[in-house]
């Protein structure tokens, strides 16, 4: 019989994480070697991972496969991937252009094909579970001035499924965490943004503020905390779902 330390729950699990340096992925490696498993985190940035105290920490471009599988070489076996990467672009399908549509792809949903199709070879002989980071704006619900971010995120939350139809009989579990919207650095400099044309930040938290039926922005913990459940035994009869950490947006 296995038994299970409830301090450290993920304890001898090899885990892999993206878009680590900051924010909601940094929070999620945190979490995940706090819960004992053994992280490998990469981000595109290398100063945000430089005081991230994981097993490993690699620069990667998670749209680009011959960078993303030499980081995946050492691993013969994975037995937790999330999968945070992504690019939040602002404006209505007018105001996107062709090279924005592009590059919204390229970094959310590219990136995602290219993560899970490297991955999943290594995790086919003892199962494992697989966390994708969509958003609630996506196939989910849909935000003004969010045309190619939706789709994209929209697109994330099918391949999660298609992935976990595929991969059921191979104990691979596949599930999509929906954020809300979370304080982040992401989320500060979308802020500073819209805070140009409104005149201040306190006017543009507001409008963040004003679509939170909770009265408060989410946290990155929040959602680290989901996916580290997600991650254990404890979620083992979750698969293919999508679970969204919103403050009630959905309801």
């Amino acid at each position: 019989m296995t038994i299970i330390d409830r301090n450290q729950p993920l304890k001898g699990r090899v885990a892999l994480v993206t878009a680590a340096g900051q924010g909601i992925g940094r929070a999620i490696a945190e979490k995940l070697a706090a819960d004992g498993a053994e992280v490998h985190a990469c981000d595109l940035n290398a100063t945000t991972l430089a005081d991230l105290s994981v097993a490993s920490t690699k620069v990667v471009d998670a749209t680009d496969a011959r960078a993303v599988g030499e980081w995946m070489a050492p691993f013969s076996r994975i037995d937790i991937l999330v999968h945070a990467v992504g690019y939040v672009h602002q404006g209505t399908i007018e105001e996107c252009s062709e090279a924005d549509w592009r590059r919204s792809m390229s970094i959310t949903l590219d990136s995602a094909y290219v993560v899970l199709g490297a991955a999943i070879p290594r995790m086919k002989q003892h199962g494992g579970s697989v966390i994708t980071i969509a958003s609630v704006a996506s196939s989910t619900k849909g935000f003004a001035r969010r045309a190619a971010y939706g789709a994209a995120k929209g697109g994330v939350i099918g391949l999660t499924k298609a992935c976990a139809a595929d991969y059921l009989s191979q104990n691979i579990r596949f599930n999509a965490v929906c954020p809300g919207t979370v304080d982040s650095p992401s989320l500060r400099e979308r802020m500073a943004e819209l805070a140009q044309s409104l005149g201040s930040m306190e006017a543009a938290e507001k409008v963040f503020l004003d679509r939170q039926p909770a009265g408060r922005l989410g946290t990155t913990a929040e959602i680290a905390d989901v996916c580290a459940f997600l991650a254990s035994d404890s979620a083992s009869f979750i698969n293919g779902q999508t679970l969204n950490i919103d403050g009630g947006i959905t309801i």
